[in-house]
Parts: C-alpha cells; structure tokens; sequence
C-alpha cells in the first residue's frame, strides 16, 4: 500500500517584515489549504524559499508544527545543500514526530547517479525510521533522476525511498514501482498523471489552486465528467509566465500586505508583470476572493 497519495501544497513561507519566518502564520497558511482541500502540505520546499531560510527558524516552527491537529498531513522539505546539516535536521524532525521528508540532491556541484545513491545511502544509514520523497528538478539542483537510479535506491532502502516529485517530468510517464508513489509537480500534469497510474501532485500553485485541484483529482476517481481540470490548467499557465514564488506571493498579497515579505535574492512581480498576471487570471474568473470555488 503507497504511504502517500493526493494533492500536496508545496506551501509559501509567511515572514514579517523584518524578514523574519512567522512561524504562527505560515503554520495557519498550510492548515488553510488542508482545509482548501490539499490532502497534505509540503513545508520548506524550495516555493518555501528554504535555502534562504535559517535552520534556526525551521526548527522552531517544528516545534510549533509538532502540536498541530494536522501534523500527519505534513511532509517536511530539507531545503540543504550539506549531508551533515541534513542528517542533522532529519534528526530533530524525527524527535518531533515528522518522519515524511521531501529531499533534493545538492544544489551547484555536478555528480550523477553513483553520487546520488551514496548521498541518499549515508542518509537513511543515519536516519532510519525516514520515508522520503524523492525531488526530482533538474533546473535547481542541475542534475535529474534516472529511472535506474530510483530503481536502485528503492531496492536497497524499500522502507524509506517512497516516492518522488518529478518536475522535471522525465518520470511520471514512466516509472512504474510497486507501492512507490509519483507526483509530477505540475497541474498540467496532474489528470494525465492520473490515467497514468500517477497518484497526485506536490505544486507550489497549489498555495492558490487547492480547490480546484482536489475537485479534478476526485471526479477522476469518481469516474465523473472532468468539468474543472480546462480551468485549473490555465490557471496553471499564466502562473508558468513567471517566476511561480514571485507571482504566488504577489497574487496572495491583494489578501494580505504580510505576503509581500520576500526573501532576497527573491522578489515580487512588477508592476507591469503583477497588472499581466492579475488580468490574465480575471479572464479565467480566477481571483483572490474565489479561491473556495471548485
């Protein structure tokens, strides 16, 4: 049986205008698209600016998370580029009761699968009740998963390699495991990827399109006519014209000034691209007060 299926937010992260994580409302934010519709929420990804945030901060909202009446819901994102400090912070989400854990290969340096197996080797090796989520994304990380290699690793670590995002979408049409869980990381993909044997997506769109998403994901189940997936797609679209952390932040700031809080090297659209982004959501009857709408 997979341990994880359905639609994950790869949620925002809240910060207050000194730039500082607010722990309270990123939690709030996530509880909020769970009850959007989210099956889960994925914290610290990389729509979670997590390699601008400090280990510090992400270990006090934990602490804070280890509290929450949804705290199996979540899945919790590494966001590190060193295996010393990943371990590290595995460690402590374990000792908090967050098992689940979403992990890209580090950013910068160029390897390939010999060097992927090892850094997911030394891992779980050191962290053995974890159950992670592969992050396939070439564009961050700058190398891509083969399906040899996630074949390996799920061979050698059956308990603890779970599934993969794939947003660099040389998977999901592909891989077949048993009780091996694939999530493209697109809404574009997500009805394809069902018919496919697919079992969800992890997106950052999902901060905005929970709803509809929930909605295309259970009419394919229910074997009912598909009358949301033409919509949730173009939304999807006009938020692939930009920078999607940007654009998400810049849409949920017509709701809540507090969104505008970005982390350098990050940035809010301009003018020009926020006027383009917001017209071309209102021809689709997308909007900031209709986010429930399904």
């Amino acid at each position: 049986m997979k341990e994880f299926k359905g639609i994950y937010a790869a949620s925002v992260s809240i910060l207050n205008d000194d730039l500082s994580l607010n722990i309270n409302r990123t939690i709030k934010h996530g509880e909020d698209l769970i009850n959007l519709g989210c099956h889960g929420v994925a914290f610290f990804g990389s729509t979670g600016q997590s390699q601008l945030i400090s280990v510090s901060e992400k270990i006090n909202l934990l602490n804070a998370l280890s509290k929450n009446k949804f705290k199996n819901k979540y899945i919790i994102g590494t966001g590190l580029n060193s295996l010393i400090e990943t371990i590290n912070f595995m460690k402590i989400s374990c000792t908090l009761g967050f098992n689940n854990f979403l992990i890209m290969p580090p950013a910068y340096y160029k390897y390939g699968d010999k060097e992927v197996i090892n850094f997911y080797s030394k891992i779980v090796e050191q962290v053995k009740n974890c159950k992670i989520i592969l992050y396939n994304f070439e564009k961050l990380s700058g190398y891509k998963f083969s399906i040899s290699c996630i074949q390996q690793l799920v061979k050698m670590f059956p308990e603890n390699i779970l599934g993969v995002k794939d947003s660099t979408y040389n998977l999901y049409e592909n891989l077949k495991i048993d009780n091996f869980s694939v999530f493209p990381g697109s809404e574009l993909k997500l009805l394809k990827g069902l018919q496919l044997g697919c079992d969800g997506i992890i997106t950052a769109t999902c901060n905005v399109t929970a709803s509809l998403s929930r909605k295309v994901y259970e009419d394919f189940f229910l074997n009912k006519e598909q009358t949301a997936n033409d919509k949730l797609c173009n939304v999807r679209s006009v938020f692939e014209q930009f920078n999607l952390i940007s654009g998400i932040h810049t849409f949920l700031s017509q709701q809540d000034d507090i969104y505008k809080n970005i982390l350098p090297i990050l940035s809010l659209l301009d003018e020009e691209d926020k006027n383009k982004l917001l017209n071309d959501l209102n021809k689709l009857d997308f909007n900031i007060n209709n986010l429930r709408a399904a």
